[in-house]
Order: structure tokens, then C-alpha cells, then sequence
């Protein structure tokens, strides 16, 4: 499909203005490519995995306007005028985000390529709902880890909540 692939190049060249990571964005690209291959390609921002490529398994997750996305399913057109968060603008700074502390405390993490996909979800989750163990496991429950590492990644959100609920 049209803009899947990342060596993909157009004559469709459009100029796409978005936030990203706290930044303002101009891009001339061809507004039908994805989300995730400009960050990856364009931008450098290889935090933001391709997994499936069809919005199932939950790797490519970033935040548009304070949402959890599947940035493969998102043509990058579809973010102008809006906020982009990927996994490598959460921290501020040389501070990691709470959720990226209990990540790591919980050793959460395993083989990682799930991880900014699931810490993203998470912190869109956390902004909403509070977080008991089973709405963690179910806000999470499309967030794909082969690793096994869901136990882990439970605790490490519940941990994160709790920060997050103190003011940190």
C-alpha cells in the first residue's frame, strides 16, 4: 500500500507542519507516506519500531494530542497542526519519565522492541484511568511481547502510577 515502504519516493511532495517531542516540524514529504517511516527515516527516530505494519501489535505506538497510536496505520498528513510524542521525547531532559524508571527497576524490558510501544500506551492509560492491576492488563492487553515479560510490565506501570499520582 501506498506509503509503506520507506525507500518509497513521490512526486507528491506536500508540507507537512506538526510538534514533535516539545519541537515545531516542516516537513516537504509525500503526506500519504506513514507516520512511522518518516519519524524513522526522515527524522531519525528509531525509538518508534515496525512490527506487523498493520496496527496489531502495538511496537510503533506514539502519542498524537495526548492518544496512544499505531503510527504504521497513520499517514503522516493525518498529524499536521498536532502534538507528536514518540518514546524519545518522554523523558525532560537527562530525567527519565516515571515510566521509563520502572521499566528499567522492574526489569521490564527483556529484548526492548516492545518497550516504547507499551510505555507509550501506558502513559496515555494513565492519564485517564486509574490504574488497578486488571485495567492495567487490559489497556495493555493489545501491546504485543513475545518476551513474556507481561507480569513485569505490570508492576512496572503500577509502580509508575504511583509516582505519577505523587506529583512526579
Amino acid at each position: 500500500a501506498a506509503g509503506d515502504d520507506p525507500t518509497e519516493v513521490t512526486a507528491m511532495s506536500e508540507t507537512i507542519r506538526f510538534r514533535l517531542n516539545g519541537r515545531p516540524v516542516a516537513l516537504d514529504v509525500d503526506g500519504g507516506r506513514t507516520l512511522l517511516w518518516v519519524l524513522r527515516t526522515d527524522l531519525g527516530l528509531t525509538g518508534t519500531k515496525y512490527g506487523c505494519g498493520e496496527g496489531t501489535c502495538g511496537a510503533c505506538t506514539v502519542l498524537v494530542d495526548g492518544e496512544a497510536v499505531r503510527s504504521c496505520r497513520v499517514a503522516v498528513r493525518d498529524v499536521a497542526g498536532q502534538d507528536v510524542v514518540t518514546i524519545e521525547g518522554l523523558a525532560r531532559g537527562a530525567s527519565l519519565h516515571p515510566l521509563q524508571e520502572a521499566f528499567m527497576a522492574h526489569d521490564a524490558l527483556q529484548c526492548g522492541y516492545c518497550t516504547p510501544g507499551m510505555i507509550l500506551t501506558a502513559y496515555a492509560f494513565l492519564k485517564k484511568i486509574p490504574a488497578t492491576t486488571d485495567a492495567i492488563a487490559a489497556a495493555l492487553e493489545n501491546n504485543l511481547c513475545r518476551c513474556g515479560a507481561h507480569t513485569r510490565i505490570v508492576e512496572a506501570v503500577q509502580a509508575a502510577a504511583a509516582k505519577m499520582a505523587g506529583g512526579n
